[in-house]
């Protein structure tokens, strides 16, 4: 009996179980953002609504998350293993201080001033970061840097939009 008549003798299997759920979560978040955006009208081909965007990426997450688990069933893959919690806390970490920094909060007797973009940007590339293993101060410092100055050129002098650049220093 040759393998490939084997393996249909063995029906409908998981062969890979990491393939597997990466398509079931991305069929879950896609049932999320279908959800969230049930209100928003669709609108027609001439005139998108609001709701066009994040429906249409949604249908295609969904249909990609399947065909990804269908995969799953065809074709070996890695088994499902842990994953680090370094980068989850970092990224998202990162995230959080930008949006505290970027204008600045006040709860309680805490008070963090409207730091701006030349101090949030590399901030948050820096913190980002650190999720990696093989992590090297100097280069990361560099490409925060870079990063800060092309945000700063893309979002306020190309885009026009109101994002401080250093309050406490130029007032801008």
């Amino acid at each position: 009996m040759s393998l490939n008549k084997i393996e249909a003798a063995q029906g409908w299997r998981i062969r890979s179980t990491q393939d597997f759920a990466g398509g079931l979560f991305m069929i879950a978040l896609a049932a999320l953002a279908l959800f969230l955006a049930r209100d928003l009208p669709l609108g027609t081909l001439r005139q998108i609504g609001p709701g066009m965007l994040p429906k249409s990426i949604a249908v295609i997450c969904a249909a990609l998350g399947a065909l990804l688990s269908l995969n799953a069933m065809r074709y070996k893959g890695e088994k499902l293993s842990g994953w680090s919690w370094r980068g989850v806390f970092f990224v998202l970490g990162a995230a959080v201080v930008f949006g505290l920094t970027i204008r600045g909060f006040e709860i309680g007797p805490l008070k963090v001033p409207q730091l701006g973009m030349l101090v949030s940007g590399p901030l948050v590339v820096f913190i980002a970061g650190l999720a990696a293993d093989d992590v090297r101060i100097k280069e990361l410092l560099i490409f925060a840097v870079a990063m800060t100055t092309a945000c700063a050129l893309l979002f306020k002098y190309a885009l026009s939009l109101p994002i401080p650049l250093a309050p406490w220093l130029l007032g801008i």
